[in-house]
């Protein structure tokens, strides 16, 4: 068995691979990422009821995977460049071959792979990261979940100005309710609950735009989404409503949020780490 682990800036996951199958994925929070990955190997192995002998080689990522040394518990540790990972995880999980890849993490990274060839094209610091942040200093919110089910009773009229706000009138292709301006209108009504459903628009739009963008200038079709986010319903509404705005559609494969360990185990299944 292959073991990934993806140690990110706020949790680490892990998952097995044996052949081509994923094994019980899951996540822990990382704070050193030393003890962190040590943490979720021995947390998975007890899950699955496996041992150390087991395990041949671990493939880690993430931007704690160089904290990690050649070996953990006796066992080698192969470094995968993320990159790497998300392309490869987000070709393998949707079965595409060419495509725009988009891992929403902390941040927003966006890969582009056509065949065997993966080059990260960009990304942006806007992501869960963003999510927390401004629900932390405007809501004084620090869990997502709560930040969600406000967001659920919330109403954007209060908070986004839209083209119809502002023409009176769809303007071309653009229907009334598009949004002009993130938080450009903040009515001295405007709660809580609209203020966190204009959070998750603002990270959700930026996101959908940008990975359109990307599409364009690559000439593809296909936008495959990876990372937490991609689970949160509202979150998919807000890009699914995006994606209908350009004629596009995005794809959440199975699995979305294990997307780059899951890679990482498979670059390293492959034998194509560099």
């Amino acid at each position: 068995m292959i073991i990934g682990i993806d140690i990110g800036g706020t949790t680490t996951d892990i998952v097995g691979l044996k052949g081509s199958k994923i094994i019980n994925p899951l996540t822990v929070k990382a704070d050193d990422p030393v003890t962190s990955a040590a943490g979720a190997l021995g947390k998975f192995l007890e899950a699955i009821g496996a041992s150390l002998s087991e395990v041949t080689t671990i493939a880690a990522t993430g931007v704690g995977a160089n904290k990690v040394q050649s070996k953990l518990f006796g066992i080698p540790v192969v470094k995968v460049d993320e990159f790497t990972a998300i392309g490869t995880a987000g070709s393998f999980l949707s079965g595409f071959s060419k495509a725009v890849v988009i891992s929403m993490g902390t941040g927003t990274a966006i890969v582009i792979v056509n065949g065997k060839e993966i080059k990260h094209w960009g990304g942006s610091g806007v992501g869960g990261g963003t999510l927390l942040g401004l629900a932390r200093k405007m809501l004084n919110i620090t869990n997502i979940k709560t930040l969600v089910d406000m967001a659920s009773k919330g109403n954007l009229n209060r908070v986004d100005l839209t083209v119809g706000d502002i023409a009176g009138r769809s303007i071309n292709n653009l229907p009334a309710s598009t949004t002009a301006s993130n938080f450009g209108k903040m009515a001295d009504e405007a709660t809580n609950k609209d203020i966190a459903l204009a959070i998750l628009n603002l990270v959700g739009q930026t996101i959908g735009i940008l990975g359109i963008a990307a599409a364009h200038a690559n000439n593809l079709k296909t936008i495959i989404l990876t990372g937490r986010l991609a689970g949160i319903k509202p979150f998919k509404d807000i890009l699914n409503r995006v994606a209908d705005l350009h004629k596009t559609k995005f794809i959440i494969p199975e699995n979305a949020d294990f997307a780059t360990v899951i890679g990482a185990a498979i670059t390293l299944a492959n034998g194509e780490v560099v």
